[in-house]
Order: structure tokens, then sequence, then C-alpha cells
């Protein structure tokens, strides 16, 4: 039995897509359709793995640090305790240490080594369709986003999903690896501006800080979060430079990766 966490986010709804024509995939999720199987994080009781060969564990999601450690070591630990053959962990990819939300994937990963199970880390990138959210043009078309003259790695979701699954599929191949997958092909400012006919004029940190405040539809713990991202990305540390091997991407999919600034114009449209 495989089975999938978080399988209906953006991320779980994509790779779940690409393992349809297997009979033994079970989707774990909070609410789960007929042949689902109640999986919340928040409820270690709800944690039942029994049967299952290979877990793909889709990060738990935005929360301050210790609850998402707690919710990634009851996973692993109900993964232990029952016996999972093998667990795929989605992570944040390497050159992402200065954002203030990688402790708790690096957490995990640790966690991941020194238990009993066999394991494949995914260190992804940050999403082209996430850029698109955090970058989108104004109303008049500009991008004020504060990305200074630095450039992303962005990868689309879609790749990221499709490696999951293929890893998912066979996971003893990649036992015991952690992949980079990062982009090709960093996108700045200009770049973004261009594949929406529009102009980028970067704001700065403290701006863009006030802004988010005032809007008042960020918690608290995802300010920091969103500034951070901001200012690795401008301080040039996402550009994919400091990943040793930017084909990890590419080897893995069997052909070239999707272009990025086409997977952000796309979620620009909606």
């Amino acid at each position: 039995m495989l089975m999938i966490t978080g399988a209906t986010g953006a991320l779980g709804a994509l790779v779940t897509a690409r393992l349809a024509d297997r009979d033994d995939v079970v989707l774990g999720t909070r609410n789960p359709a007929p042949g689902g199987r109640r999986i919340d994080f928040d409820d270690p009781d709800s944690l039942d793995f029994t049967g299952v060969d290979t877990l793909l564990v889709i990060s738990a999601g935005a929360a301050e640090d210790d609850v998402v450690t707690a919710r990634h070591d009851a996973v692993i630990s109900a993964a232990e305790k029952a016996g999972v053959g093998h667990l795929v962990y989605t992570s944040l990819s390497g050159d992402g240490d200065h954002l203030t939300y990688a402790l708790a994937h690096r957490w995990t990963e640790r966690r991941l080594r020194g238990s009993s199970l066999n394991w494949t880390v995914l260190r992804n990138g940050l999403y082209a369709e996430f850029l698109a959210a955090i970058a989108a043009p104004g109303p008049d078309g500009t991008i004020a986003a504060p990305l200074g003259a630095g450039r992303l790695a962005a990868v689309a979701r879609e790749d990221l999903a499709e490696v999951a699954a293929r890893v998912a599929k066979d996971p003893a191949r990649h036992a015991g690896r952690t992949y980079e997958l990062v982009g090709e092909h960093a996108l700045g400012g200009a770049d973004l501006a261009a594949a929406t006919g529009g102009r980028y004029e970067p704001a700065t940190l403290t701006a863009t800080r006030k802004a988010i405040t005032e809007a008042g539809q960020a918690l608290p713990f995802q300010v920091p979060m969103l500034l951070s991202t901001y200012a690795a990305i401008a301080s040039g540390f996402l550009d994919g430079t400091a990943i040793e091997d930017r084909g990890t991407l590419r080897a893995l999919l069997g052909r070239e990766p999707r272009p990025a600034i086409d997977a952000y114009a796309a979620a620009v449209r909606g």
C-alpha cells in the first residue's frame, strides 16, 4: 500500500492524479472521502499506518516551528511503530536555510536520518505558483514585490509532483537519498514583468511589511515567513547557484523541466 498524506492540498492533488492508475493508493486526509483514511497530524491517535509499505509525507504546512516539528515527529513515530517500509518526505531546498521556515524541515530531515525507517528526502525549490502569489502584478500591472535585483530558481509545482510520484512508485531505488530540486533558470522581477506585460518597481521590505500587516490577512507567524522569503531572494540566496547539481530535477523527470516562467504567468492569469 502507498499512502499520501496531505493528498487534497495543491501538491498532494497533483501527486494523486499521477498515481491514479494504481489500485493500492490510499489518501490520508483530515476529512477522507470513501476509501481514504483519516490522517490528522494534530491528532496522534489518527495516525494509523497499518499495512502501509510506502508513505509519502507532504510537509504539514505553515505553522509555528514547534507545531510543525511536533506534527512531523508524530508521523515518523507512528510510521516506525507500524513498520512502514519507506517514507518519502517533501522538504525545502538546501539554499533555503536563510528562510524562517527552514528549521522545521531540517529538524524533520534529522529525525528521519535517526529513525528506523528507509527514507528519501525531496528538497523542493519554491514553487513558481508561490512566486505568483507573492509577486503578482497590481491593478496597473506593476510588480512591487521587494525582490531587489535577486532571482529565484523557482520550479513548476507539476514537476515536483511528478518527481514525488516517480520516487514513491519505486522508493527502493532512492533509499537514503536527498534530492535538490530547484529550477535551472532563475527568475528576477524584470522576467516576471515581461511575462505579464507590466513593469517591475520593487518596494522596500519596510513598506511591504507595513502593507502585509495593514491588510490583516496574514497570521502573525506568516509575516516574518513572507519577509524572509523576499529578503532571501533579494540577497541572492535562492537563485540556485548554491546547489551543486542543478540538473537533478531534469534527471529525475527524464526530460527538460517545465519553464517556471510559464507556470508563473499561468498562475497570475488564474
